[in-house]
């Protein structure tokens, strides 16, 4: 890191830790599947869970950054991880339905604040042209977190005798990640003691380059969620699987996903940032045209796992395209995109919407096709904005 190299990676590893934490939020699948279970809830009612976390994005994301102007960027981390700690903490000591929602929700606000926090955190240590190879390592340690919480869960239920177990599993991990952060000097920004306002936060839509990467980050995550959500209903539709084993579907994707922004954070370190994007984007793009035709399950799995490999560092170089348009506005900035993330519940909706309209998946398959060609579209222009 000419920029980087000197940074020491015992300030680094800390920060890249955080992700980890960053990725209970994908636990939401397995703890809706136990809730409902556990708590007899209808459909409805279990489908409601997810969006008890997810709605924070939407409503505390800009707020969280005129936060981290006073309190600054690691002191905001370490809150978000108290409220996480507490959530966690709350079903353990009194477990039922009120409170089991109770921790969705802290889980939900304690994530939302640290995804706007920590990603400005990581560029106290990490500089230049390693910013977005060193934002797609933490997506990647993100999703090894997601993909370890079923385990996480199996260990809990068969180990310890009671999936619940799984809150203060979490709990100890969020404690070993502040304690790690509290021990390490991380030299930032001295805070302001005035906070932005909301308005002039969003204020910063009105530079194109900023407003282009906030509605990629709305798409990017529509890609991601959308996918999760169509792939097992196609194998349904197309192939005659049965929901249990549809479900697996999801794994490919996931899978991938994970190997994609592995490899990627390697070649980011080599390979400009929408060099790289351009590459994977227009890939993306085929495989998602060829899905309208799929019929066979390995042809359906193959083009889900290509879209879930190409798309897996897209969000890591928008959201580093976005902080490198205004770098003095770092915080604010985060804010915004993190804000986008709330792409992911409005995404499904209007799969859903359209697919009754037409009666069959095709038209979510076209709703994620329409996500993408504004990333293609997004990748023609991004370097010419100003």
């Amino acid at each position: 890191m000419t920029q980087n190299s000197s940074t020491p990676i015992a300030k680094v590893l800390p920060v890249l830790f955080g992700f980890f934490v960053m990725g209970f939020v994908d636990v939401v699948g397995t703890l809706t599947a136990y809730a409902k279970q556990e708590f007899n809830l209808s459909e409805t009612l279990a489908n409601f869970i997810p969006s008890m976390i997810f709605i924070w994005f939407l409503l505390l994301s800009v707020p969280t950054a005129a936060l981290m102007n006073r309190l600054g960027r690691k002191k905001t981390v370490q809150l978000s991880n108290v409220i996480t700690i507490i959530g966690m903490i709350i079903p353990f000591i009194t477990f039922d339905f009120h409170t089991c929602m109770l921790a969705c929700i802290l889980l939900g606000i304690g994530n939302t604040i640290l995804q706007v926090s920590l990603n400005p955190l990581l560029t106290n240590v990490v500089k230049g042209d390693m910013l977005t190879s060193s934002l797609t390592a933490g997506q990647v340690v993100k999703a090894v977190s997601a993909v370890c919480a079923p385990f996480i869960a199996l260990f809990a239920t068969k180990t310890l005798g009671n999936w619940q177990y799984i809150f203060p599993i979490y709990a100890l991990i969020t404690i070993i990640s502040a304690g790690w952060l509290m021990a390490t000097p991380i030299k930032e920004e001295t805070p302001s003691t005035t906070t932005s306002s909301l308005g002039n936060t969003f204020r910063l839509l009105s530079d194109r380059m900023v407003l282009l990467c906030f509605i990629g980050i709305l798409f990017v995550v529509g890609v991601d969620v959308g996918m999760n959500t169509v792939t097992p209903k196609l194998l349904i539709e197309r192939v005659g699987m049965d929901t249990t084993n549809a479900t697996l579907g999801i794994s490919v994707y996931s899978l991938c996903r994970t190997i994609g922004a592995l490899i990627g954070a390697a070649m980011l370190l080599k390979m400009a940032d929408m060099k790289y994007y351009k590459i994977h984007i227009y890939i993306a793009l085929v495989a998602i045209i060829a899905l309208f035709f799929a019929q066979g399950e390995i042809a359906i799995l193959a083009l889900v796992g290509i879209i879930g490999y190409t798309c897996s560092s897209i969000f890591s170089v928008i959201f580093s395209q976005a902080l490198k348009a205004r770098p003095e506005k770092a915080n604010e900035i985060s804010g915004l995109m993190v804000t986008g993330i709330c792409g992911g519940a409005i995404i499904p909706p209007v799969m859903g919407a359209l697919t009754d309209n037409m009666g069959s998946q095709i038209g979510s398959v076209l709703v994620i096709a329409i996500c993408i060609l504004y990333l293609v579209f997004f990748s023609l222009i991004a370097k010419t904005s100003k």
